[in-house]
């Protein structure tokens, strides 16, 4: 008999097959029937835990799971740039602090993006369900941190930024 443990384990890898599959999964009844049809034991609340641990965001109707990857951490790819997809806005929040506005349910994942991207002039951030506030020692930092945000989303094309002049 399995125990526990591998139980989560085998539940845990089949939402990663599932999420990084073809078919986007809008609900947690839709992975809790999947996973039922594959013989693997699931419940609602299993699932939240689960989603929760494995990182997975419900953005843009349907549950994702970011993919920046240890390779691309080698070639010097940021992280942030994986996230970038995820942000809608960048705004400065007074004289040490930006805040990035993000899809909702993508705050967390944005956040740990940055953190990941250990920029030095980042003091630290604050996540919450659709933002990041970014914090910064003084001025100065907080514009070097708006001039690399708008660099990164530069390139995206559909985010806003509000001028700081």
């Amino acid at each position: 008999m399995s125990s526990d443990r591998e139980v989560q384990a085998k539940r845990r890898q089949a939402i990663l097959e599932i999420l990084t599959g073809d078919q986007k999964v809008t609900e947690q009844k839709e992975l809790v029937d999947q996973l039922l049809a594959r013989g693997i034991p699931a419940t609602q609340p299993s699932i939240s835990r689960d989603l929760k641990v494995l990182g997975a965001v419900r953005t843009r109707g349907h549950y994702e799971i970011p993919s920046w990857t240890e390779e691309e951490e080698e070639e010097g790819v940021s992280p942030f740039r994986r996230a970038v997809p995820f942000v809608r806005a960048v705004k400065p929040a007074g004289p040490y602090q930006t805040l990035v506005v993000t899809d909702p349910g993508a705050g967390r994942t944005v956040s740990q993006a940055i953190n990941e991207s250990a920029w030095e002039d980042v003091v630290g951030t604050l996540e919450g369900d659709s933002g990041v506030l970014i914090l910064t020692e003084s001025f100065f930092f907080q514009r070097l941190v708006y001039q690399r945000l708008r660099y990164l989303l530069s390139a995206g094309g559909k985010n806003e930024l509000v001028d700081m002049e």
